[in-house]
């Protein structure tokens, strides 16, 4: 299984594209797309989101991982990380930070291959798909082994909101697990906390342990992002 996990945006070319070389390279071979609209143009934020759904996939699956706004730039090495037995393609610019450092066993590849034809600025077509096909096939990454080295500047759970959902609901970088406070902050002000919708009046903003183990701020029948005035990169604070 190959599971996709991109900022391309669910309209326009882009993902059609890139499915299609996973098609071409690895036939028969199922393509999920899990998201297409990740936190644009934002490694870090994405980088927070992506563990939250990795238990759903099975030992095996590779995820073609493309939040790249470096691409073609050569700042980042193009990486292929194992981590307990699932496989996670993309730019090494910070995406798999997270997801690697919560893992129980990692190991990290540079990956060397280039295409004879590789695009300046679809390396997720040209580059990362054909390796990510390579792996759902069973065959080893093209490339040399790296040491991981966790990066100290990015905290454990990110006290930010990384994601809109569709329904205007603002998630956040923050693990409930990992979430002591009693009520959360945001802009200096308390929300309480809930379990479920239907605990909190109206148009009340709560927050509450969304279906995937993040801290989650909504609003009752409303669109927290619009209603609160937030979006991604607001901070918030445990009281």
């Amino acid at each position: 299984m190959i599971v996709l996990f991109t900022d391309f945006g669910p309209s326009g070319p882009y993902l059609g594209q890139m499915s299609a070389v996973l098609h071409r390279e690895a036939p028969g071979v199922p393509v999920v797309i899990l998201l297409a609209d990740a936190p644009a143009q934002d490694p870090r934020a994405s980088a927070y989101l992506l563990p939250a759904y990795v238990r759903d996939f099975p030992r095996g699956a590779v995820f073609l991982c493309v939040i790249d706004p470096g691409v073609g730039s050569g700042l980042h090495r193009p990486m292929a990380i194992e981590v307990d037995g699932r496989w996670f393609v993309g730019p090494g610019n910070g995406l798999f930070e997270i997801v690697a450092r919560r893992g129980r066993s990692a190991h990290a590849w540079a990956i060397t291959w280039r295409p004879r034809e590789l695009s300046a600025t679809f390396h997720g077509r040209d580059l990362y798909a054909p390796e990510a096909a390579r792996l759902a096939r069973g065959e080893g990454p093209r490339g040399v082994s790296v040491t991981l080295e966790p990066d100290p500047s990015w905290p454990d759970d990110l006290y930010q909101v990384i994601y809109l959902d569709h329904y205007g609901n603002c998630i956040t970088g923050v693990r409930a697990t990992a979430f002591t406070g009693g009520q959360l902050l945001l802009r200096g002000q308390p929300l309480p906390r809930a379990r479920t919708f239907a605990e909190v009046p109206g148009a009340q903003p709560f927050f509450y342990e969304n279906s995937n183990g993040l801290i989650e701020i909504a609003v009752r029948e409303g669109r927290a992002g619009e209603v609160l005035g937030i979006g991604i990169g607001e901070p918030i604070a445990a009281a």
